[in-house]
C-alpha cells in the first residue's frame, strides 16, 4: 500500500481525564539526599512539575500546534508511519527530511518548519527554501509499533528513502540528531536519492593518538557521559520490555525519566526550564504519554545497539553543526574519518535538542550548508 492518509491529532477526552487521575494518585518517594540533580530530578521539582502538568498545562495547545502542519500516515516495509510534510510556497524548494530521536519527538521541530519552508517571511531568501518532512520513527508518536523484531536503523533509512520517493521527491537532503543521526548517516551511506546531510551529533570515536590539549574536553565529556549519564541506554537497549511496564503505567515516573534528559542534555545553566518553556517540556513527555510509546520507542535501543559505532565513511557532502553542550560534543577530527565534511559551525549555545532549543541557530545553519549543494 502506498496510500498517503490525511492524519490530524485529536486525543480523547478520557485519555487525559485518566492522565489526571494517574497523576494525583501517584505514591511519591522519600526526599533525594543531596541539595542537587545527581541522585535524579528533586522531588521538590518534580511534584510541582507534575501538578501542573495535571491542572495547569493544556495538551490542546500543543495538539493545535502540531496540526498547523498537515500530516499523514502512510505504510512501509508492513508499519504506518506517521510524519509532518510542510511543502514551500517557493517552487524550487529543497526537499529535506528531518529526524529526531529519543525523548524527543517531531515537536521538537516546530519552531523551525515554517522559517524553513518560507525563508522569506522569516529572514531568509527564497532560494534558502525547503520542502520539510518530519516523520515520526517507528515505535515514537503516532508512527506504528513494530510487532516484530527488525526495524533497525538501516531499516528506518530504507524507509525514509522510500517515504521521500513516494512523495515525489528524487534529490534529497537529510537531517537528525540522536537516533535521527544514527539514520541520518545510514541515509547518507546507502541511500540513492539523497544529496547530502547535516547532523548535529556526528557519529565519532577518539583517535587511537590523543593530543591532551585538544581532546581533553572531548574525553571529559565523553567519560562523564559513560560514568553517570548513560544508564537510561544500558536500561532500554538490554531490557526494555521490563522498564515499560512502569513507564507506560505511571505518568510521573515517564516525566522523570524523560525530564532528567532535558535537564542533563540542554543547554540550561542547571535547569530545564532555562533551556524550554515548562509547556514545550510536558507537551515532549505528554505525545509519549498519550500514544503509550515509552516502551515501544526504548526498544529502539535493543534493535540498534552498535548503530553509533563508525561504519562505511559517508562519502555525500556533510555538515555539521557543533552545539557546545551536545552529548560527548566530538571534535571536527574525531569525526572526519566517518564523514565527508564539507561544512562545520561551531555554536556559541544549545545542546542536544538543537532545533527545539536554539531554531535560529538550527535554521541558520541548514540553510548555509544545504545552499552549498541544491
Amino acid at each position: 500500500m502506498t496510500e498517503l492518509r490525511p492524519f490530524r491529532i485529536d486525543v480523547p477526552d478520557s485519555v487525559l481525564t485518566d492522565l489526571r487521575r494517574r497523576i494525583a494518585d501517584t505514591r511519591w518517594p522519600e526526599p533525594e539526599t543531596v541539595p542537587d540533580w545527581s541522585q535524579g530530578v528533586p522531588l521538590d521539582y518534580t511534584r510541582e512539575l507534575a501538578a501542573y502538568w495535571a491542572d495547569g498545562y493544556d495538551w490542546r495547545a500543543t495538539e493545535a500546534e502540531l496540526n498547523r502542519f498537515d500530516q499523514f500516515t502512510t505504510e512501509i516495509d508492513g508499519l504506518p508511519i506517521h510524519f509532518l510534510h510542510r511543502r514551500s510556497p517557493h517552487p524550487d524548494a529543497f526537499p529535506l527530511v528531518i529526524t529526531h530521536g529519543w525523548p524527543g519527538s517531531v515537536l521538537e521541530f516546530a519552531k523551525v518548519i515554517e522559517p524553513l519552508t518560507d525563508p522569506t517571511a522569516h529572514g531568509g531568501r527564497a532560494e534558502d527554501a525547503f520542502h520539510v518532512v518530519c516523520p515520526s520513527l517507528p515505535g515514537y508518536g503516532f508512527s506504528g509499533k513494530p510487532a516484530e523484531t527488525g526495524w533497525n536503523v538501516a531499516r528506518i533509512a530504507a524507509a525514509w528513502e522510500t517515504l521521500m520517493t513516494r512523495l515525489g521527491y528524487d534529490r534529497y537532503g537529510a537531517q537528525g540528531g540522536d537516533w535521527g543521526a544514527a539514520v541520518t548517516t545510514e541515509i547518507g551511506r546507502t541511500a540513492r536519492h539523497c544529496a547530502a546531510i547535516h547532523t548535529n551529533m556526528p557519529i565519532a570515536t577518539p583517535p587511537q593518538r590523543l593530543d591532551p590539549d585538544a581532546d581533553g574536553d572531548a574525553l571529559a565529556a565523553l567519560e562523564y557521559y559513560r560514568r553517570w549519564d548513560s544508564g537510561y541506554a544500558k536500561q532500554q537497549s538490554t531490557r526494555p520490555q521490563t522498564l515499560g511496564y512502569g513507564l507506560l503505567d505511571s505518568p510521573v515516573a515517564l516525566l522523570a525519566w524523560i525530564v532528567e534528559k532535558f535537564w542533563s542534555w540542554t543547554d540550561c545553566d542547571g535547569h530545564p526550564e532555562n533551556a524550554l518553556t515548562r509547556d514545550e517540556i510536558l507537551g515532549n513527555v505528554t505525545l509519549y504519554w498519550v500514544t503509550g510509546t515509552a516502551a515501544s520507542s526504548a526498544r529502539l535501543y535493543w534493535e540498534a545497539r552498535g548503530a553509533f559505532r563508525p561504519g562505511a565513511r559517508v562519502e555525500l557532502p556533510t555538515g555539521v553543526a557543533s552545539f557546545p553542550k551536545e552529548i560527548g560534543r566530538a571534535p571536527r577530527a574525531w569525526a572526519e574519518p566517518n564523514y565527508h565534511i564539507t561544512h562545520w559551525t561551531e555554536m556559541p549555545r544549545g545542546g542536544h535538542f538543537a532545533a527545539f532549543e536554539q531554531p535560529e541557530l538550527f535554521v541558520g545553519d541548514l540553510r548555509a550548508f544545504f545552499g552549498t549543494v541544491r
